[in-house]
């Protein structure tokens, strides 16, 4: 087994506290479409990983994983099966298959929405499993400040360790770039010391530059993580996308000292997506980034496929459907 899969997790990060906004350093944002999806497109032809070497980032993708449940029909019942899900992501005789201990390996997280946090804190009680919750008007965002700063409030009083928040589009849009600032600081603030998470919706802002921009207002304002997508989006998580954010994030740290995570969220549900996101992080931030302490893969019907990946790559030949149910 690679030693990737080893890797040890970061059971706390140092977190960004912000910065002041640099209007300036917006101002000297370029951002070429047409060279950064020659590069994207690159990434899933120029590398693949095999063998022994597949199923350590298989599983380091399983460790990375915002186990996701924000479906209109979410139940409390339906919260728990996935909350169990996240307790054992992968069959115990599979990663004793691969001399790992079923006990070491989890997912970084369970995303719920505001009202199911209590249900999700419960079930995943003495896992050390924390509870993400989506918030500040999930997923448009089109509801009053006031109320947002209270969501998140009441998110963190029902027991959620994270907060996924999305920024009001219309601030990237009009280049009202303070507004944008004020407003995720004043979520970093309501946040506390849980972990924030900036959700770009970059499929709603336009333009590429855009994008490169709102991630670099986000970090000075002190986010944790910078979000590609809520997935509710007609474009979510794309590697052009992805690529603009992450060398954003190799700018502010090489600027500020400050390592800021990624998530890419929407639309990720084949092994080798996810493959993708890993080679990109790695290539562009560097092994550093590959821990759930700075990359998360934000995604529902995922873990499906990373588990019936690593099956193969054990015994030569998929599992039936019945010995890999999800919620």
């Amino acid at each position: 087994m690679s030693t990737l899969a080893h890797l040890p997790e970061a059971k706390t990060a140092v977190r960004n506290p912000g910065v002041p906004l640099d209007v300036a350093r917006l101002g000297e944002i370029r951002v070429n479409r047409s060279a950064i999806e020659r590069r994207a497109a690159t990434i899933p032809t120029r590398r693949t990983v095999k063998r022994d070497w597949q199923a350590a980032w298989l599983v380091r993708a399983v460790q990375c994983l915002d186990l996701t449940a924000l479906s209109g029909d979410d139940t409390p019942g339906s919260v728990r099966r996935l909350s169990a899900k996240a307790r054992q992501p992968v069959r115990a005789e599979v990663l004793r298959g691969f001399g790992l201990d079923p006990g070491e390996i989890r997912v970084a997280a369970v995303c719920v929405y505001h009202n199911l946090v209590a249900t999700a804190v419960e079930a995943l009680r003495g896992s050390g499993i924390p509870v993400a919750a989506v918030s500040t008007g999930f997923p448009a965002g089109q509801t009053p400040f006031r109320l947002k700063i209270e969501e998140i409030k009441e998110s963190l009083a029902a027991g959620a360790g994270e907060i996924d928040i999305v920024i009001s589009r219309t601030h990237v849009l009009t280049g009202n770039w303070m507004a944008l600032y004020d407003e995720v600081r004043a979520f970093r603030e309501a946040c506390g010391g849980a972990l924030l998470k900036t959700i770009l919706a970059c499929g709603e802002l336009g333009t590429l530059r855009n994008v490169a921009a709102a991630s670099w207002v986000c970090m000075m304002a002190g986010a944790d993580f910078i979000k590609t997508s809520t997935g509710k989006e007609a474009v979510n998580a794309t590697l052009p996308f992805g690529l603009v954010m992450v060398r954003a994030i190799r700018e502010y740290f090489e600027d500020t000292g400050c390592r800021v995570g990624l998530k890419p969220a929407g639309g990720i549900r084949a092994a080798k997506q996810a493959l993708d996101w890993l080679l990109l992080v790695k290539e562009e931030l560097g092994v550093d980034w590959l821990e759930p302490a700075r990359f998360r893969i934000g995604a529902s019907g995922l873990l499906t496929d990373l588990e019936r990946q690593l099956w193969h790559n054990l015994c030569g030949h998929y599992a039936a459907s019945h010995h890999q149910p999800m919620p």
